[in-house]
């Protein structure tokens, strides 16, 4: 289920005020409004441009700018073939900052992601030479298809925005996001992402195949067979890095009640307590997911969260960590379903 659907089914209660919310906080409402109208704007232009290179794909390209403004990373899995480079690609592109592309292969090295120290024989010094990951958005193109070791590899850069080579701590440009694809592990020559590494992922979402008139507008516009003539190479930036920092530190302020917070807590707790479920929500999927949330609330035009901002962000947040009592080939439609099963069981606030 994507996160509009969600959303549908937890309307209930949905646009009202809280009580403790920003109408008792006017300080909260005057900040919000400094860069609400600007936010809300730039992020309406980003999806439009978005959009017209990936065509029916309107819920996907919603969640990959969410957890660009939360300040996260995404995780797209699918068969190939049905679009998830292309919405890192024009995620990147509307974004102008720095963009490196990786293709994950057996042979990858860590060093290839992170860099490494290389000795300078006219200096006589070893200097670093920073490797793809110094950029503001890396697409991890076919992530599941390096070794444990060379996926590993991200951990650090993920989680703290930084990346330790021979004792030497070098930051990350900043904002940073991995926009990664997987092909599902039933593929050949995949290897199964590390629970750790699959937690740092706030989002995984799923292409699916487009309607048949996404399709035939696919055909129309995509007939080209040079890469100059793709769609997506066309795309002008929408925004700046600089404003994006900006978009993120507005989020940031988005109004959360105690209601939502609890709400959070309550269906993490769900999930820990689960019968299908081994391991549940960790700690940090509950800080991601209430991320989320605030960053639904502003792309929505509120500078505070409701309870169906959180509802609609959990099919996204919670499958892909949850590790389920029983495997099998079918676990991420299993982890979809216990997903729903966990949501429907937690009673939804009454108000914001």
């Amino acid at each position: 289920m994507d996160v509009s659907t969600a959303m549908q089914e937890h309307e209930d209660g949905a646009g009202q005020q809280p009580e403790d919310g920003p109408g008792s906080d006017p300080r909260q409402d005057a900040s919000w409004a400094a860069g609400g109208e600007r936010l809300t704007a730039t992020t309406r232009a980003m999806l439009d441009a978005m959009d017209s290179v990936v065509d029916g794909k309107h819920q996907a390209v919603r969640t990959a700018l969410l957890v660009l403004l939360a300040g996260g990373h995404l995780l797209v899995e699918d068969v190939p073939g049905v679009g998830k480079t292309l919405l890192a690609r024009a995620l990147a592109r509307t974004v102008g900052g720095v963009v490196n592309r990786i293709q994950f292969t057996p042979d990858l090295l860590p060093g290839d992601v992170t860099g490494v120290s290389v000795f300078n024989q006219d200096r006589h010094t070893f200097e670093f030479r920073p490797g793809a990951v110094f950029a503001n958005i890396v697409i991890g193109d076919e992530i599941n298809r390096a070794s444990a070791k060379t996926q590993s590899a991200l951990l650090e850069c993920m989680e703290e925005h930084q990346v330790t080579v021979d004792g030497t701590t070098h930051r990350l440009e900043e904002p940073f996001m991995v926009v990664a694809t997987q092909n599902p592990v039933e593929s050949e020559g995949t290897y199964p992402l590390p629970e750790a590494q699959r937690d740092r992922f706030m989002a995984r979402i799923t292409m699916g195949y487009p309607d048949p008139e996404a399709e035939l507008q696919m055909l129309r516009t995509h007939q080209g067979p040079l890469p100059s003539s793709a769609p997506v190479n066309r795309l002008a930036p929408v925004t700046t890095t600089e404003e994006v920092l900006q978009m993120i530190e507005a989020v940031s302020r988005v109004h959360v009640s105690e209601a939502v917070a609890r709400y959070v807590i309550d269906l993490g707790r769900a999930s820990r307590e689960h019968p299908d479920v081994l391991v549940g929500a960790s700690p940090r999927s509950l800080l991601q997911l209430l991320r989320a949330a605030k960053a639904e609330a502003a792309i929505s035009g509120r500078s505070f969260t409701t309870p169906q901002d959180v509802a609609g962000a959990v099919p996204v947040v919670f499958p892909h960590r949850l590790m389920l009592r029983r495997r099998s080939t079918q676990e991420a439609a299993q982890a979809d379903a216990t997903t729903q099963r966990i949501l429907h069981s937690v009673p939804v606030p009454a108000g914001p």
